[in-house]
């Protein structure tokens, strides 16, 4: 089984309200001292990098519908809430207001007529953003063509649609501010804590929170539960956080969402890595890295190993369902299946990570192979019980805390294509070149009667048209294109057993990376 090695250093795009939080680390482009004058134009491209570095997008923006222009429902503990719109609409969005209310709204969480902001919106940590960063968004924004988009109405049950019930959480959790740099530290550490602890609002995911969803600032950086996915440690702890990373590691991982050595993102880390942090400069990423690495790593958890018949009883569940892809000794195989010996995903507090990725798969990237959906056909006993071997073995000293019920949990929540189990069906290729490319392979036709024991003659006689026709395709989007289009074919033989789907389109994906691996092609 693939697993991710650090399912989000920093953020992952804003969902907790009071309580709650989905995945999207950003950071800031500009120094906190205030920059020199710049004209419009200038303005407007330096705004746009830093809303590009903020993710804005990925929460302002609905299925479908114009860039920034709201409409998104993000799920709450408490209810639904819906984005607004961001662009200079002067009826539904943001064209009326000027310098002063749209700096109010970042640096004090107050909108246009006073009202509070709900924490939704990462006001926290966007007070310490310059009066200059927040004026740069305002002026990329303004640059926008205007949408007409009225805000959709909240979904938020008594008593947490009273806007003014959030003075009391304000009061006790929120204090404005703008960042100050530490003269302790060099301009690098400053600067990336400018970066992680304003627009980038990592410790929105990683720290950890209190009932009533206020960022606990003793447990800073150090990890949390967010929407069934772990926030890991990012401080310098060496055990669980970064502090076993070079700073090099880090900003290859933020930038690519992989590091050799370490293992590859995964959930929304991979999303928040393609829509943000690859765009990032530099020197940027390695001010975030540098500061991360400076972050003190908290006291180290007391390790409880499981007893002797927890210990038989997981290894047999590893042994039965893993160690032929990732090794007895874990250290799976070079190039292609990641080591579970000292992965990230394993060695966090929390399991949950490790869990998804066993009942969700994960599809292939940075060259490493596709994993198979394999939860979908374990109970959900057996699936704690390896986890619980693999957090504890190679010198791995998670506590075993995977449980059934945890892992029931998150056979609901998970969805995927390798899953087998996606309520909207099969997902399009995507690409048009490679859309192309499978179309003229003519994979429908060739891959409409394939079995278990078929596979593979198809697949050699479709990967040579495939790779003639899209020759810049990389590897890995052709097992995920290819898989793709076979998503609906094994949706069909399967008959609705989500078991045999997951089977199916796991063992296709498996094989199409091996052929290609092996170079396995026939004209």
């Amino acid at each position: 089984m693939t697993i991710d090695v650090s399912a989000g250093l920093p953020k992952i795009r804003v969902l907790l309200s009071v309580a709650l939080v989905s995945w999207a680390l950003g950071g800031a482009s500009a120094a906190p001292n205030p920059a020199p004058a710049a004209t419009n134009s200038n303005l407007a491209s330096r705004g746009e990098y830093l809303a590009r570095a903020g993710d804005c997008v990925a929460c302002h923006t609905a299925p479908g519908g114009k860039p920034f222009a709201g409409g998104l429902y993000m799920s709450t503990p408490f209810g639904e809430i819906s984005t607004p719109n961001l662009t200079p609409d002067k009826s539904t969005g943001i064209g009326a207001w000027d310098d002063d209310s749209f700096y109010r709204a970042l640096h004090e969480g107050i909108g246009l007529h006073g009202e509070y902001l709900y924490p939704v919106f990462p006001f926290p940590w966007y007070t310490n953003v310059t009066r200059e960063d927040a004026l740069a968004i305002k002026a990329y924004l303004f640059s926008l063509p205007p949408e007409n988009a009225p805000r959709k109405p909240l979904k938020f049950a008594f008593p947490f649609n009273v806007r003014e019930g959030l003075l009391a959480w304000r009061t006790l959790f929120f204090k404005a501010k703008t960042f100050v740099p530490d003269p302790s530290q060099s301009p690098e550490v400053n600067r990336g804590a400018y970066l992680v602890e304003g627009l980038g609002h990592c410790g929105e995911c990683h720290n950890r929170r209190n009932v009533l969803g206020a960022s606990n600032w003793s447990g800073k950086l150090e990890g949390g539960e967010i929407e069934g996915w772990y926030a890991p440690n990012i401080t310098s702890d060496g055990r669980e956080g970064v502090g076993h990373w070079s700073e090099d590691q880090i900003v290859t991982f933020l930038k690519s969402g992989a590091a050799p050595g370490k293992g590859v993102a995964l959930g929304p880390m991979a999303e928040t890595i393609n829509d943000s942090l690859r765009y990032l400069s530099d020197p940027d990423l390695h001010a975030m890295a540098a500061y991360l690495k400076s972050v003190a790593a908290k006291e180290p958890d007391k390790v409880v190993l499981p007893n002797e018949v927890a210990s038989a009883k997981d290894a047999h569940a590893y042994l039965t369902h893993c160690a032929s892809c990732h090794q007895t000794d874990g250290k799976g195989v070079q190039g292609m299946i990641p080591a579970l010996a000292g992965n990230g995903a394993l060695t966090a507090t929390g399991p949950e990570n490790a869990i998804r990725a066993v009942l969700g798969g994960l599809p292939a990237t940075h060259d490493l192979g596709p994993m198979p959906a394999i939860g979908q056909a374990m109970s959900d006993e057996d699936i704690a019980a390896a986890i619980n071997y693999a957090r504890s073995a190679w010198g791995n000293t998670a506590a075993p805390n995977a449980g059934p019920g945890l892992v029931a949990d998150l056979r609901r929540q998970t969805q995927s294509m390798l899953a087998g189990n996606l309520t909207k069906g099969c997902p399009p290729i995507g690409d048009p070149a490679l859309t192309q490319a499978i179309t003229a392979g003519n994979v429908a036709t060739r891959l409409k009667n394939v079995d278990y024991a078929n596979m593979l003659d198809p697949i050699d006689a479709i990967l040579p048209v495939v790779k003639s026709s899209d020759p810049n395709a990389s590897d890995d989007a052709i097992v995920n294109g290819l898989t793709a289009a076979y998503c609906p074919l094994a949706e069909a033989q399967a008959k609705g057993a989500a078991a045999t789907r997951a089977e199916l389109i796991g063992n296709f994906s498996t094989l199409v990376y091996g052929q290609i691996k092996k170079g396995a092609m026939r004209p």
